[in-house]
């Protein structure tokens, strides 16, 4: 029996750019054995997916309200859905 698996598209604005916030989220993906991908909005905002079993997706987006240790979160919207078959992790742009 396979563990529920979830999708968690998430926005985290504040000082989450240029402070290692998409490498940081990247490795704590892997940690948490987390598919999907982080990316630097124009707006100044972080997106990422998460895709893996719920609780591993549901403690990557807790990590999120506080992000690398120069960053400055204000804020983070989760939106839960089914996984797409994200495979690996990466940073894009």
């Amino acid at each position: 029996m396979s563990e529920e698996r979830t999708r968690a598209h998430v926005f985290v604005s504040g000082r989450v750019q240029g402070v290692f916030y998409r490498a940081n989220t990247r490795d704590t993906a892997r940690e948490h054995g987390v598919d999907g991908w982080v990316t630097n909005l124009d707006d100044g905002r972080v997106e990422a997916v998460f895709e893996g079993p719920r609780e591993a997706v549901e403690s990557t987006v807790e990590w999120c309200h506080e992000g690398s240790p120069q960053a400055r979160v204000e804020d983070v919207t989760v939106e839960y859905g089914d996984p797409e078959g994200e495979d690996g992790f990466a940073i894009r742009r």
